[in-house]
C-alpha cells in the first residue's frame, strides 16, 4: 500500500517558528510510524514563494522578492534535519518544474470550461492573500485571522467557477464523514459550502511575482491556487525521470485551521475541475498558544523550538508537541510545561525505566535478555500489552497522535508500576525464585521493545539508542509476547538526563 503525506508549504516572508516545526513532525511521526508498518511512504513538505505576502516583505527589506526567497528558503529546508523530519521531497514554488506543471494544470482547468473573465470587487487581506466573504470580515472590515483592516480590491481578473462544484463537494462530504477531521472542522467546512459557493479569482493582474497564465501573461495564477498544487506537481519531478502521481497520489494532507477554506473546499474543487482524484484526507490541527505562561527554570519564558533542540534534543521537543496539546486543538505551551514533562514522564519514567531494567539484565542474568513467557499480569488488563500496537495503529490511522501516545505511556507507567510489584532485587536474593526472576526480566525488556517500537516515530533517536541496547534489530511492529529472549542487552547512560534546578 502507498501512503502520502503532506504538510502545508510554508511562506517564506519570515522566519521558521515553532508553527512550522509543528504541522512538519506531526506529519513525519505519520510517515515514519506507516514506514515502519511496510507500506510505501511518500513525505513531501516546502515553502510557498508567491503572491503578495512574499512581495510585500521583499519590498520593504528593499530587495527583489527572488533575492527575499533565495535567502529564506534555505531556513525552512535547514529546519528539517533539526527536528528529524523523514521528508523525501522538498517543493519550492519557484522551481521551474512546479511552475512549469501549474501552468499545464491551469490550462486544463481553462480548457475544461471552468475558468472566465470578469471584474471583482470585495474586500481583500494582504497577509492571507485571500479575498473574504462576508461572514470572514471582522468589525470595521478588519480581518478575523490577522486583526489588520482589509483592502477594498476592483481588478479585472480570470475567474474559477468554484460555484460549479455546490452539488459535487456537498456529495463528497455526504460520502465521506472522514474527508476533513476532527469532526468540528468536517461541520466548518461543510457549513461553508452549504452557505452557498461564489466563485473566485484565479489570477491577479497587479502582482508581478507569481507563475503567469499560460493564456493570458499579462496575469499571475492567484498564490492559492498555485500553493495547493504543490501537492500534485512534485510528484511529477521529486524522482528525476519519474512520475509518481500514479504511485502515490491522492494524499493526507496535515494543516493548520487557519488555511482550512482553501484545502477542504477550493482545493478538492479546483482538482475534480482538472480531472483530479480529491485528496484521501485531511487533518486540520489547532495552534500551540504561549501566552501569559509561567518561566521555566532551565527556559525562562520563551519556549523557542531551536534552543530546546540545541540543549535536550530533537526528540523532546517532538514528544512534548504531541503530548502537552491534543493533536487537533488549540492548546497552550509553555517553558514551565516542557520542564515538568521531561522530568516526570521522559526522566523519571520512560528514561529510569530504561535505566533500570538494562541494569537488572546486567547485574542478574550477566547482560542476556532471559529466555521466559509473557506474564498474565501484564497481558491483561486497560493498561495491559495485549492489543497495544493493534489500538495504536488504528489511532494513527486517524491521525489521533495525542490519543496514540497516550496509550503507549500507560504502558510506559505499567510497566514501571510492575517494577515495584514483583522488586527483581528481592527476587535475585532467593535462587528459588530464578525463574520469576528470569520472567520478570524478560517482560520488561519485551514490554520495552514494545512500546519503544511505538515511540519509535514519536522519538527516532532515542528509540534507536534503546532498541539497539536491547539488541533488538528489526524496527517492524509486532506485539508483545512475539519476540524471544538470549540477545545481549547493554547498559545505557540516561536517556533523558534530569534538568539542573537552578534557580530561575
Amino acid at each position: 500500500m502507498s501512503y502520502y503525506v503532506t504538510t502545508p508549504i510554508y511562506y517564506v516572508n519570515a522566519e521558521p517558528h515553532l508553527g512550522h516545526a509543528y504541522s512538519t513532525i506531526a506529519a513525519d511521526i505519520l510517515a515514519r510510524h506507516m514506514r515502519q508498518r511496510g507500506e510505501d511512504v511518500f513525505f513531501l513538505t516546502g515553502t510557498d514563494e508567491h503572491g503578495e505576502p512574499v512581495a510585500e516583505a521583499a519590498q520593504k527589506l528593499g530587495i527583489e522578492p527572488r533575492e527575499l526567497v533565495d535567502r529564506n528558503a534555505p531556513k525552512f529546508k535547514d529546519l528539517m534535519p533539526k527536528i528529524n523530519a523523514s521528508n523525501d521531497f522538498f517543493i519550492r514554488t519557484t522551481d521551474p518544474e512546479h511552475e512549469a506543471k501549474v501552468q499545464e494544470i491551469v490550462q486544463t482547468v481553462y480548457d475544461n470550461g471552468y475558468v472566465y473573465e470578469g471584474m471583482y470587487e470585495g474586500w481583500y487581506c494582504p497577509r492571507c492573500a485571500d479575498f473574504k466573504t462576508e461572514l470572514e470580515i471582522g468589525p470595521g472590515h478588519t480581518c478575523l485571522i490577522h486583526n489588520i483592516p482589509l483592502e477594498r480590491e476592483r481588478e479585472e481578473n480570470w475567474f474559477f467557477r468554484l460555484s460549479a462544484f455546490q452539488e459535487p463537494l456537498e456529495r463528497l462530504y455526504a460520502e465521506r464523514q472522514d474527508f476533513v477531521q476532527p469532526q468540528a472542522r468536517y461541520n466548518e467546512a461543510l457549513s461553508f459550502i452549504r452557505g452557498g459557493l461564489e466563485d473566485v479569482s484565479l489570477s491577479r493582474p497587479k502582482l508581478a511575482w507569481g507563475v503567469r497564465l499560460p493564456w493570458d501573461p499579462e496575469q499571475v495564477v492567484y498564490v492559492w491556487f498555485d500553493a495547493l498544487l504543490n501537492y500534485v506537481t512534485a510528484l511529477t519531478y521529486a524522482r528525476e525521470g519519474e512520475d509518481l502521481t500514479e504511485r502515490y497520489w491522492p494524499a493526507f494532507h496535515i494543516i493548520g485551521k487557519d488555511i482550512l477554506k482553501f484545502h477542504a473546499v477550493y482545493w478538492p474543487a479546483f482538482l475534480m475541475a482538472a480531472g483530479y482524484e480529491v485528496p484521501k484526507r485531511m487533518f486540520i490541527h489547532g495552534y500551540l498558544l504561549m501566552e501569559g505562561q509561567k518561566m521555566s527554570k532551565s527556559l525562562g519564558n520563551v519556549l523557542d523550538p531551536f534552543e530546546v533542540i540545541e540543549r535536550f534534543g530533537a526528540d523532546t521537543l517532538r514528544y512534548y508537541c504531541f503530548r502537552e496539546v491534543s493533536f487537533g486543538q488549540d492548546g497552550s505551551v509553555s517553558p514551565a510545561g516542557f520542564e515538568a514533562r521531561y522530568d516526570s514522564e521522559l526522566a523519571n519514567e520512560y528514561g529510569n525505566l530504561a535505566s533500570r531494567t538494562l541494569a537488572m539484565i546486567d547485574r542478574y542474568c550477566d547482560g542476556r535478555v532471559p529466555e521466559a513467557e509473557p506474564d498474565p499480569e501484564l497481558v491483561g488488563g486497560a493498561d495491559g500489552l495485549a492489543g497495544l500496537e493493534a489500538k495504536v495503529c488504528g489511532l494513527l490511522d486517524r491521525a489521533e497522535l495525542t490519543q496514540a501516545l497516550e496509550e503507549i505511556w500507560k504502558r510506559v507507567r505499567r510497566l514501571n508500576r510492575y517494577v515495584e510489584e514483583t522488586r527483581p532485587w528481592d527476587l535475585a536474593k532467593d535462587d528459588a525464585q530464578s525463574k520469576r526472576l528470569d520472567q520478570v526480566l524478560y517482560n520488561l525488556a519485551e514490554g520495552l521493545r514494545v512500546t519503544t517500537l511505538l515511540l519509535l516515530a514519536y522519538m527516532p533517536e532515542t528509540g534507536d539508542r534503546m532498541l539497539a541496547a536491547l539488541g533488538v534489530e528489526a524496527r517492524d511492529i509486532e506485539p508483545f509476547g512475539s519476540h524471544g529472549g538470549g540477545q545481549i542487552a547493554e547498559r545505557l547512560p540516561p536517556l533523558f538526563p534530569k534538568i539542573e534546578t537552578a534557580a530561575a
